[in-house]
């Protein structure tokens, strides 16, 4: 049988759906969505939320940004400049303070700003916040302290739910058996979902094929041999 010929695969951008009707809530993430309801209660105006790669945070900040119109910004590049903007707009949200945070003295003073009633503050991370290795003590203290929400890896009705969800993103058509079969055998997590759509995608505009068992097996086997280190 001749091989169907493949079409190029660009990785075109597509529009996620990050409205708060758009987040999937269910027990693994609910007491982290109910923080960011009540973000008028927070304790010393501060609120941490901790996560797995992939768990949605980054989506939840951009929920409580359409709620406080806060500025956001990655932990790694914090520098003098973030007070003056904190200051300025009244919430600021700091991403991924596990991954390096740019300069400890500007965070600590945000956490000071927030326990002073001057600002909103919400960070995260996928490590627990006490865990994380920080070099200045005062910092390390109000981490420790800060209110935190916790998101678990997802069970297996969010993680079937994320699917459908990450396929209409993309606009692919997916039967329910074909989700069936991919809950069953993938890795149980959000971030190994994302990578798996896209993959998919990838895979069914590349060879012009339908998303089917067969092709999800394909997308699924080769994803567990480069985890393996296999050629």
């Amino acid at each position: 049988m001749t091989p169907r010929p493949q079409q190029l695969a660009f990785d075109l951008h597509y529009r996620a759906a990050l409205g708060r009707e758009d987040f999937l809530v269910s027990p693994v993430n609910a007491v982290a969505v109910a923080a960011l309801d009540a973000w008028h209660d927070w304790t010393q105006q501060a609120q941490a939320i901790a996560g797995p790669a992939g768990a949605g945070k980054s989506h939840l900040v951009e929920v409580w940004r359409g709620m406080s119109n806060a500025v956001r910004l990655p932990a790694e590049a914090l520098a003098e400049s973030a007070i003056g903007i904190a200051t300025e707009v009244g919430a600021v949200a700091v991403e991924d303070i596990d991954r390096g945070i740019g300069d400890e003295r500007v965070l600590f003073h945000l956490f000071n700003l927030a326990r002073e009633g001057r600002v909103w503050l919400l960070v995260t991370t996928r490590a627990l916040p006490g865990e994380i290795e920080i070099a200045l003590p005062d910092l390390r203290s109000r981490l420790r302290a800060v209110a935190l929400s916790r998101i678990e890896p997802p069970d297996e009705g969010l993680l079937r739910a994320l699917l459908v969800k990450l396929m209409a993103d993309r606009q692919l058509e997916i039967s329910p058996k074909v989700i069936e079969y991919v809950v069953r055998r993938m890795e149980r997590s959000a971030d190994s979902a994302r990578r798996f759509v896209a993959d998919l995608d990838r895979q069914a505009l590349a060879a012009r094929r339908d998303v089917t068992i067969p092709l999800a097996r394909e997308v699924l086997d080769a994803q567990e041999k480069a985890r393996a280190g296999d050629p």
